[in-house]
């Protein structure tokens, strides 16, 4: 390192200690009172946001779309959420001056995105955007492992939420950093210990020394890990999860679709499978990595902290594989006097027979999962894989119930007039 260098890095490091974090990453909503079924803080009703980088744009025949990937304004705000861009939706500076979304995309720049408070369930959630405000300062996030705890910081091992890179870096907390559980409530810097995994946000000035060293001023800490930078596999430390199916195995992973746990989980996750995974069958015998195979029912149970991209990724503590059967068809969603809001009519092997074609029962508990974070409409057009109840009538078509559904296409898609 030259003297240059070192006088830049240790200049540096001297402001981090001296000086809070950017207003972009420290500025903390203050706490919001619960009344009924909105949130009314200071007697003014809270429009939700999101805070955070666009990692995602669609603009096709179904419309204008963001991902917003960072943390909610507000605990109870979405850390990730999918806003429909319309053209009520107003993008502006922090003075009110109008920003192109192209500039707000190719920049990388923060926005805090408003949306109005009716949003999906799905993971990401979607909503409509209301307006984006561009920041003047940027920051990002890691989420990762904290591997010491010093008197000056904690150094953290992990991944960058936006450029999904390894990094390792030393964080200084701000005397007033909000650090939250993963349920949103109060921490102090004493709950950060060895082992615990945390999502911090820092910037946007960094130390380039070795390792790097920053300022945070907002951290969530999951407060179930067991100490050790990896769940545990007992079912009480395990607190998310996935009642589903094997769609694929690839590389010491398996992504899983179905029904997330009460207690929480998403319906579509890829988890790593490894030595700490452990795999039983219903009757808790121990199997191995080998009886992890594409198309078999599971019950997976996981961290409720994951790398907060489409889909979600996590750790595997304990995966059940079940005898259950699964039934898989694939093919195209097509137009029929017997489809309705609960049902669907799928031509099976996209052909000409119709032989073979199957009408599925929709239900609210249906998973459909769109493979790049699209539409989870089924319209005519819509291809599709889907797993199915075993049990069928023999009508023709037969029916069935749907229990996961999987949307591989909808370039071709009819739209509604």
């Amino acid at each position: 390192m030259n003297k240059i260098y070192k006088v830049l890095a240790t200049a540096s490091i001297f402001a981090l200690a001296a000086v809070p974090v950017a207003a972009s990453a420290q500025e903390v909503p203050p706490a919001a009172a619960q009344s009924g079924q909105g949130q009314v803080q200071n007697e003014t009703k809270v429009v939700p946001a999101t805070w955070g980088q666009i990692t995602n744009f669609v603009n096709d025949k179904t419309g204008k779309f963001v991902t917003v990937t960072g943390r909610g304004l507000a605990p109870s705000d979405q850390s990730q959420i999918i806003l429909a861009i319309t053209p009520e939706t107003k993008i502006v500076d922090a003075r009110g001056k109008s920003v192109p979304l192209k500039t707000v995309i190719d920049e990388k720049k923060v926005v805090k995105a408003f949306y109005g408070p009716n949003i999906t369930k799905s993971l990401p959630a979607r909503g409509t955007a209301l307006t984006l405000v561009v920041q003047d300062k940027s920051f990002t996030a890691i989420d990762g492992t904290v591997s010491e705890v010093r008197e000056n910081g904690i150094l953290v091992k992990g991944t960058d939420i936006y450029t999904s890179n390894e990094d390792t870096i030393l964080l200084h907390l701000a005397d007033k950093a909000t650090i939250l559980s993963q349920d949103g409530k109060a921490l102090t810097s004493g709950d950060i210990k060895e082992g615990t995994s945390i999502r911090a946000f820092y910037g946007p000035e960094v130390a380039m020394s070795l390792p790097p060293q920053a300022g945070t001023n907002y951290v969530i800490v999951n407060t179930e890990d067991t100490g050790s930078g990896e769940t545990g596999n007992t079912d009480q430390e395990l607190k998310a999860g996935t009642d589903g199916i094997v769609t694929n195995t690839a590389d010491g992973k398996v992504t899983v679709v179905g029904k997330a746990h009460d207690k929480g989980g998403v319906n579509y996750v890829i988890l790593s499978v490894d030595d700490k995974t452990q795999i039983v069958d219903e009757d808790g015998k121990a199997l191995t990595k080998d009886a992890l195979k594409a198309d078999i029912r599971v019950d997976a149970y996981y961290s409720d902290i994951m790398t907060m991209i489409y889909p979600a990724q996590t750790h595997a503590g304990k995966i059940v594989v079940k005898k259950a059967e699964t039934v898989k068809i694939e093919g195209t969603v097509k137009a029929s006097d017997r489809s309705s809001a609960d049902q669907v009519y799928v031509n099976v092997g996209s052909d000409d027979s119709t032989d073979n074609d199957v009408i599925l029962n929709i239900s609210k508990d249906t998973p459909v999962i769109p493979t790049m974070g699209g539409d989870t409409k089924l319209r005519p057009g819509t291809k599709i894989i889907a797993y199915h109840s075993p049990i069928m009538t023999k009508s023709i078509p037969g029916i069935t119930n749907a229990e996961a559904i999987i949307v591989t296409s909808d370039a071709d898609t009819v739209q509604p007039k």
